[in-house]
């Protein structure tokens, strides 16, 4: 008797039409806030110094608390960029987890013959990516910026269209 990889009765998972991973933007490398921080606390000491000298010893206090706080808003801005999603669309469903700074993780499945992708337009504000199906909605990637999600309306909308049509026919890419 010859062995198998495959389990009896299991099926080879389909090939996703979309599979994406979402990730909140960080301008400011690991590296680059050690230099900011660096910078900050040097130009903190220094002022503090100046003051201490001149017999204001308690602003170095409070020079101390600033570099603290500013320390403190990064790491909680770079916690918070631990967040991020993905978007998996196969065999006529949309999965989308959800997965926070803390790790917990929410996972929504759309059926995508339903689904509608709205991004609401919001003046000086990056619109709201909302994903529409049966009355129900899901907001998706309200970590990114406006030109994000523009793009990320698109893909998804192709990625949709792709999905729709029966298996024997394609869409070429003319570009």
């Amino acid at each position: 008797m010859e062995e198998t990889d495959a389990i009896a009765g299991a099926q080879p998972e389909d090939k996703p039409v979309l599979d994406l991973v979402l990730y909140p933007h960080r301008s400011l490398t690991p590296h680059g806030f050690l230099i900011l921080m660096a910078a900050i606390a040097g130009i903190s000491f220094t002022v503090g110094l100046i003051f201490f000298l001149v017999g204001a010893w308690p602003i170095v206090g409070f020079l101390g608390l600033d570099v603290a706080v500013i320390y403190l808003a990064f790491r909680l801005n770079y916690r918070a960029g631990r967040a991020y999603e993905t978007i998996r669309l196969v065999d006529g469903e949309l999965e989308i987890v959800k997965i926070d700074a803390r790790g917990r993780r929410r996972r929504y499945v759309l059926p995508s013959a339903w689904l509608r992708v709205d991004l609401e337009a919001r003046p000086r504000r990056a619109g709201r990516l909302t994903l529409h199906s049966r009355g129900r909605w899901l907001e998706i990637g309200a970590f990114l910026g406006q030109e994000e999600k523009d793009g990320l309306a698109a893909v998804l909308r192709d990625g949709l269209r792709r999905a729709a049509l029966p298996p024997h026919l394609t869409i070429s890419d003319t570009n």
